[in-house]
């Protein structure tokens, strides 16, 4: 569906059909997901701050509910009703490229010496770019971390993960091991949690892609499925062992909310730490476990790009420019970790985070500087949608995990 939507404005827009003018040629119109009030009162404060060199350029902010946010937007464009430009999420992205309807706003960025594209980190622009074109920036990095109850540890008399990490022990092993010992069935305390407890289904990709990659594997090379390589296969049977064997992880079905004290460990994405205002215990982050194949850290992504259907796409060019550039970065930085290399290693990075002292914050940008995004295709959507029914299998007590990953993988490949 979205595809075809995003297909028929690339075969419109080749044609030449008029597009809808809602929009003045000073008007900017700008899609998110957003409707925190804090997150929109520093979007309008761009939008001031813009209007100060461009004063005859409006910037309206359009909020779409999470949820809808790709349908809406595929529709709005399908119906030749573009924004000008508007956040996208890392997994929607390669759709969106493929279909040729985001512009290329390397030039622009690159002719602008002040911008300093090249202070990026490399491993948070790959996504972005394709064939030399530059279809986005990112705006928001956000990396996952582990979160441990740290009076657990304590009272189990056991080192914690940022213990284990500065000696270079904090391994998938390791974090198995603690699990095991800090598990308590008399009063239902869990070791560990998947991330949101939704890692059995909505969540299942960023359960499994952190432990395969840490292993040396991956889910996909190429047109060529890898999921079930014997590093995925031992990856992910580590993970099953922990549910079934140690009874360490929260089965499927369950809830053990380590925001409420019932798990010891989880890792999410430091937004999370919110929930922890009112936690009656003492708590702290740590860097993803390595693995054989050490660090393989994860980020999660979304970008501003600029749609190529719009009638101002040169002025929200500009607009994308003057967001992200390093002072722009910086303010970003209360609310979304940022991906300029110049601003990870500022104080005032380090300290954009109330909930998060100077060390996590530490731990926060190396994650982004050598993070990955989770794997990202065109197809992605029909790809989830293949293996959903099949991943699921892998939830079972005694499933043969190796069968499970070689029937997911037919299935991705046919995809591919």
């Amino acid at each position: 569906m979205i595809m075809r939507l995003i297909k028929t404005t690339t075969v419109a827009l080749g044609l030449g059909l008029a597009i809808s003018s809602h929009s003045q040629a000073e008007d900017l119109r700008f899609t998110v997901w957003t409707g925190s009030a804090a997150h929109l009162g520093m979007l309008n404060e761009f939008a001031d701050g813009f209007r100060e060199t461009h004063p005859d350029v409006n910037v309206q902010f359009e909020t779409i509910p999470f949820g809808d946010y790709i349908q809406k937007l595929t529709l709005q464009i399908g119906g030749g009703n573009p924004p000008d430009l508007g956040w996208m999420l890392e997994g929607a992205a390669p759709t969106f490229i493929e279909s040729n309807v985001l512009q290329d706003v390397g030039p622009t960025l690159t002719a602008n010496t002040e911008y300093q594209l090249d202070d990026f980190a490399d491993s948070a622009m790959g996504l972005w770019y394709k064939d030399d074109a530059l279809y986005g920036v990112p705006f928001s990095t956000s990396p996952f971390v582990v979160f441990y109850n740290a009076d657990l540890f304590e009272e189990a008399g056991l080192d914690n993960p940022s213990e284990l990490a500065a000696r270079g022990d904090w391994t998938w092993e390791t974090l198995r091991e603690s699990a095991v010992q800090l598990a308590d069935a008399s009063n239902g305390q869990y070791g560990f949690e998947s991330m949101d407890g939704q890692g059995y289904d909505s969540r299942v990709w960023d359960t499994l892609v952190p432990l395969i990659r840490a292993y040396g594997g991956d889910v996909w090379e190429g047109d060529t499925c890898t999921l079930d390589s014997p590093e995925a296969v031992q990856a992910v049977e580590l993970y099953h062992d922990m549910i079934f064997a140690d009874q360490s992880a929260v089965p499927p079905g369950e809830m053990g909310d380590f925001f409420n004290g019932q798990s010891a460990l989880t890792y999410t994405q430091i937004s999370r730490a919110s929930k922890l205002d009112d936690a009656d215990f003492d708590w702290g982050i740590a860097p993803m476990p390595s693995g054989p194949a050490g660090a393989s850290p994860i980020i999660g992504q979304a970008a501003i790009v600029v749609f190529k259907g719009s009638p101002n796409a040169e002025l929200a060019t500009e607009f994308l420019a003057y967001m992200t550039s390093q002072i722009g970065v910086e303010r970003m930085a209360e609310y979304f970790p940022p991906a300029r290399t110049s601003v990870l290693a500022s104080t005032a990075f380090l300290n954009s985070n109330p909930r998060l002292n100077e060390a996590m914050m530490t731990v926060v940008g190396e994650q982004i500087e050598h993070g990955r995004v989770l794997p990202a295709h065109e197809r992605l959507p029909m790809i989830k949608s293949a293996t959903r029914g099949t991943l699921d299998r892998l939830w079972l007590p005694d499933v043969d995990v190796a069968e499970v990953l070689g029937d997911a993988c037919r299935r991705i490949e046919r995809e591919l």
